[in-house]
């Protein structure tokens, strides 16, 4: 196993903006202004070019470390917010509830920002997303909306507990509350999910105590990406969406590599859901982790981080080598 070289100690990468990186708005169908960072590829490398999208209520700061290793590998990296979240605005009816109309705008989002950055940039692309993202990933992919020459899937959101009930009969029940008063208000309290304290919500993401406090840190630097809890139309929409890529033959027909990664200890995304995707991929790779392990698995303890980033860049060396 050959080590990547880091350009900084990984505390100061995590808790800055690297130089040379560019932050940007970029607009969305409809004119809709997206914030969008991107690292060019450092020298005369020319590894690749990898487009990263985060997850609910997510921004791109808390993935810098992820985003230096792979540009100290010679890739171009850019990531974005997606509509409504971080410092692309909100859509709900407060300054902290995520809200989406329906998932098919952000995955038409993610299509038209995957063509701008595959046609600035050289190839083999690659797409990264994690949790949310990684289901509007696989969405778009699914669909024909974009076709990267590989797909890298953290976490992915293709389910929601209770995992032991049908995604069918969740939606039934959100779509009935949703009805009920205004879609964008909040379903619980705090941030990830109902019931939890704030000082417990490491619980649900990783191990790893002072990456967790790198999300806190950049929060008080840029109060903006501060966000909460979902609205419910969130979830009937999540959910909509969710039955959607379970329709028979739709994931059966990607036809391009795909690695997954997953813990059977996620507490915010169905385990049983990414497995059962997994082997209805054609080109599906299942890389899992136990209790070892929540649900931000790249920010997770070195051990179990090193292994998975390990995995994709393994991955990436086999599916999309290096042109020329």
């Amino acid at each position: 196993m050959t080590l990547p070289v880091f350009s900084q100690p990984r505390l100061a990468v995590r808790r800055q903006i690297p130089a040379g990186a560019r932050e940007e708005t970029w607009h969305a169908p409809g004119g809709y202004g997206v914030r969008r960072i991107d690292l060019p590829a450092p020298g005369d490398a020319r590894r690749g070019s990898l487009l990263f999208m985060p997850g609910r209520g997510d921004a791109y700061e808390k993935w810098l470390e992820t985003f230096d290793e792979w540009h100290d590998e010679g890739w171009w990296v850019t990531a974005a917010d997606w509509r409504g979240q971080a410092y692309s605005g909100r859509l709900g009816r407060d300054a902290l509830t995520g809200h989406i109309d329906d998932f098919a705008t952000w995955a038409n989002d993610y299509a038209a920002l995957w063509a701008d950055c595959a046609a600035r940039t050289s190839g083999p692309h690659v797409a990264v997303a994690h949790s949310m993202g990684g289901h509007i990933a696989l969405r778009a992919v699914a669909q024909g909306k974009v076709r990267p020459d590989a797909l890298v899937l953290s976490a992915p959101m293709l389910g929601l507990h209770p995992s032991w009930l049908p995604s069918g009969l969740l939606h039934r029940v959100a779509r009935a509350i949703a009805r009920r008063g205004d879609p964008r208000r909040p379903a619980w309290k705090g941030s990830e999910k109902p019931a939890l304290v704030p000082h417990a919500r490491n619980l649900l993401l990783t191990h790893d105590q002072s990456r967790y406090e790198d999300e806190e840190w950049w929060r008080r630097q840029r109060p903006a990406i501060r966000m909460g809890p979902a609205s419910w139309g969130w979830i009937e929409r999540a959910l909509a969406s969710i039955r959607l890529l379970e329709e028979p033959g739709l994931l059966e027909a990607v036809d391009m590599p795909v690695l997954l990664l997953a813990t059977r200890a996620d507490g915010l995304v169905s385990w049983p859901a990414i497995r059962r995707a997994a082997a209805r991929l054609p080109k599906g790779e299942l890389v899992v982790f136990g209790k070892e392990c929540r649900h931000e698995i790249l920010r997770e303890a070195d051990p179990v981080r090193d292994r998975a980033m390990d995995s994709i860049r393994e991955f990436l060396n086999r599916v999309a080598p290096a042109r020329g």
